[in-house]
């Protein structure tokens, strides 16, 4: 299992930091990105004091060209890259406008981070996960499928993300590409959405992991999935 190297895009924090925790426990070796060095800095050395092999943390922006090169370089020379988690994601404005009042310079960030830094750092570490039939996964929202006030510039954005994760399933046979909704979470980016609000009830990201990596060690085909169905099935099958 130490032989494995997974790269995850915003792991600082949130979803990202607690599946990287997840993976520093298995015995993965990890290649980690955020936009803040010193919130890098900080849950590199957390992972690097849980994990048996070694922990890289790399600070930059997903939508400039280097830094993503120098993502995918890092883990190929770790070695044996088998599995790249696309979670880095950016809201938008907030308070969440309307389409009517979307200002189109934010909208083409909101699609430049969302969608084309992920398949921008798919096309370069395509060749390292062809090789080890590797697993691509793309985190994706609820707000991709389903029409909510206020979230049509972030949920065009996932749902471009959706559609590009389908074809390139068809695409590209030896590498599994899974596009997973992991529900509402306790998080900064679902706080900036409800400025204001207590959403001290929606769950913590470690509650999610359970599912996320049940589907990742699964032999599942690829496809789109929720952490709720995969949480659900998981407790069907411990009864």
């Amino acid at each position: 299992m130490s032989s494995r190297t997974a790269l995850i895009t915003g792991a600082s924090r949130g979803l990202g930091f607690a599946f990287a925790t997840h993976l520093a426990h298995t015995g993965w070796r990890l290649v980690i990105d955020a936009r803040t060095a010193s919130d890098l800095s900080v849950a590199a050395q957390t992972l690097q004091d849980l994990a048996d092999g070694p922990v890289i943390g790399i600070d930059g922006d997903v939508t400039d060209p280097e830094h993503t090169k120098a993502l995918v370089v890092a883990a190929e020379n770790l070695g044996d890259l088998k599995l790249l988690v696309n979670n880095a994601s950016t809201l938008g404005p907030s308070p969440l406008p309307s389409l009517a009042e979307y200002p189109l310079a934010a909208l083409a960030h909101v699609h430049d981070v969302n969608v084309v830094a992920p398949l921008r750092l798919i096309q370069l570490a395509l060749p390292a996960l062809r090789r080890t039939h590797g697993t691509i996964l793309n985190v994706t929202s609820d707000a991709a499928v389903e029409a909510y006030e206020g979230w049509g510039g972030y949920g065009s954005s996932k749902a471009a993300l959706e559609q590009l994760s389908n074809v390139l399933a068809q695409e590209e046979p030896e590498v599994r590409v899974l596009w997973v909704d992991p529900g509402d979470m306790n998080t900064r980016m679902h706080q900036e959405a409800f400025p204001g609000e207590d959403i001290s009830d929606r769950p913590l990201p470690e509650e999610r992991i359970t599912g996320l990596a049940a589907l990742v060690d699964s032999d599942a085909s690829s496809g789109r999935y929720t952490v709720s169905d995969l949480l659900a099935d998981a407790r069907r099958g411990a009864a």
